[in-house]
């Protein structure tokens, strides 16, 4: 009788995602010469959006930031225009999740601003915001926008309040939130909505994380960890499971899983290194990654979550000897489905005063659009105006395909003057399917007036004013042929990429070939 040997085999968890990379961009696609803000706040400083990049800027004499346009990439002006209101230091900007033209800043100087961009870029210092919210006694340290309601936006502050603002009134200054939440005795250190926002989580100086009921401010559950000092909360969407990172007993970097339903006992606690900055968590629920960045290192890990243990599983690092003071991240409606990209971050580096782009990239052979690894995704229209949502009701994001040429969702927030996202605007957009496609086109072809985005006294909409002089209308000519240049190019530098790399595989298989040999 003969015994068979048995050989041991390491087990491979089986993942389409096992093999993602980070991409960083090349020289002349980031931004370089960006006078980031020393500001020590653990923020993120950056906010991105498919049209355009925001930085906060160290700057004198009140605060300011910088919003660039995405594509023009290189030597930033050192005199380039700002968005500049604010009487002190800016420590947090959001862009509307609805607009792209929309983006909200908060400051030392106890206010809430939110500014109405050009869809040309900020072309000359913008001194006076669409909105601005004054309720806060202490400078506001943090800001979110609602994830599926049009035009609510929440504020935390050094006074420990939490405050609901809705935007849709008519007055430019507004003075009294919708709700203020009390239940904090510190100050409030990140925020995070489930998929339809209707319960918030917070994670506070005091320790605790709380999940609370947004529209009444009801507390519904607390914990106090004895072993883990959380600084920031992220809801796993989909995943029904919370997230907070921070450090533990013997200060070690750490990740914790709640049961949003129990925070009685966690469900798994994680070591990651020793690292002392604060790691930032992002996750996209479309593909369950979940991606670790810390700060003051160059480093981003990654895993892919699960809903059964152990719930977490580790895929690899992205290294860089480039320290990350902040970091923006790209909603999945602006990334390139063509070369398979599932994530990008864009990495505030103050040592250089740069801006690096970095592409998280699934390895496929096929240029085509690849189905399995993106799903119908949140839009940019939202399921909910202010209304409705503080009447009681809840609802899910808009979803839409990232499939080039399939129908985008109709979003009348583009077409509302200042964002108002009002019914008028609402019943336009319905009636006229055809204006977002022209709008949208019009404004990658440089041809879109400002005075097609403003709606006046009910008036309608004007969308087909021609140029007044032949001056203008060679220039805008020009402004298409620079256009499609530079998409030549890009085309050209995609060819050369391909090239380089058949020989790579090439040079490969003779390596292989011989050795064998």
């Amino acid at each position: 009788m003969t015994v068979s040997k048995m050989t041991w085999r390491p087990q491979y968890r089986t993942s389409k995602f096992r093999h993602v990379f980070g991409k960083a961009a090349s020289k002349e696609s980031c931004y370089d010469g960006v006078p980031i803000t020393r500001n020590v706040q653990d923020n993120h400083f950056c906010a991105v959006n498919p049209r355009f990049l925001a930085v906060i800027m160290e700057s004198a004499g009140g605060g300011s930031f910088l919003v660039l346009s995405l594509h023009h990439t290189g030597k930033v002006d050192p005199h380039h225009p700002k968005v500049s209101g604010h009487r002190s230091n800016v420590l947090d900007i959001k862009w509307n999740p609805f607009n792209d033209y929309c983006i909200a800043s908060c400051s030392e100087d106890a206010t809430v601003k939110v500014w109405d961009i050009p869809p040309h870029g900020v072309l000359k210092n913008l001194m006076v915001p669409w909105k601005e919210l004054q309720g806060h006694s202490r400078r506001v340290g943090l800001i979110e926008w609602h994830p599926t309601v049009n035009n609510v936006l929440f504020s935390t502050s050094y006074d420990y309040q939490v405050m609901i603002w809705n935007l849709d009134c008519p007055e430019q200054v507004i003075k009294n939130p919708v709700r203020t939440i009390s239940h904090h005795t510190d100050v409030v250190l990140s925020m995070s909505f489930n998929t339809d926002g209707s319960v918030m989580a917070t994670t506070c100086k005091d320790r605790k994380v709380r999940l609370i009921e947004p529209r009444s401010g009801n507390l519904l559950q607390e914990a106090n960890p004895k072993t883990h000092k959380a600084t920031k909360v992220l809801f796993l969407g989909n995943m029904k499971m919370l997230l907070t990172s921070g450090t533990s007993r013997w200060n070690e970097r750490q990740l914790v899983l709640w049961d949003p339903d129990d925070l009685s006992v966690p469900l798994k606690e994680e070591s990651l290194d020793g690292g002392s900055g604060h790691v930032f968590p992002f996750y996209d629920p479309d593909t369950h990654m979940l991606y670790l960045a810390g700060k003051g290192d160059g480093n981003i890990k990654y895993y892919e979550v699960s809903s059964e243990k152990p719930y977490v599983h580790y895929l690899t690092d992205y290294r860089s000897v480039l320290p990350q003071k902040g970091i923006g991240v790209m909603p999945k409606r602006g990334l390139d489905v063509s070369s398979c990209e599932v994530f990008r971050f864009y990495k505030l580096v103050t040592i250089k005063s740069l801006i690096e782009p970095v592409a998280m990239i699934v390895p496929r052979r096929s240029e085509t659009y690849q189905e399995d690894i993106y799903p119908m995704t949140a839009s940019n229209t939202p399921a909910l105006t202010a209304e409705e949502w503080l009447s009681g009701i809840n609802k899910g994001p808009v979803l839409m395909s990232l499939k080039p040429g399939s129908q985008a969702p109709e979003s009348h927030s583009e077409l509302s003057g200042k964002g108002l996202g009002n019914s008028l605007d609402t019943r336009r957009s319905q009636s006229r399917p055809g204006l977002l496609q022209l709008s949208y086109i019009q404004d990658q072809l440089g041809t879109k007036d400002d005075t097609q985005n403003s709606v006046s006294n009910g008036e309608d909409i004007s969308l087909c004013s021609p140029p007044k002089t032949e001056n203008e209308l060679r220039l805008k000519f020009h402004k298409q042929q620079e256009e499609i240049r530079r998409l030549r190019e890009l085309l050209n530098q995609r060819d050369v990429h391909i090239t380089q790399l058949e020989l790579e595989i090439k040079n490969i298989k003779n390596t292989q070939s011989q050795s064998s040999l």
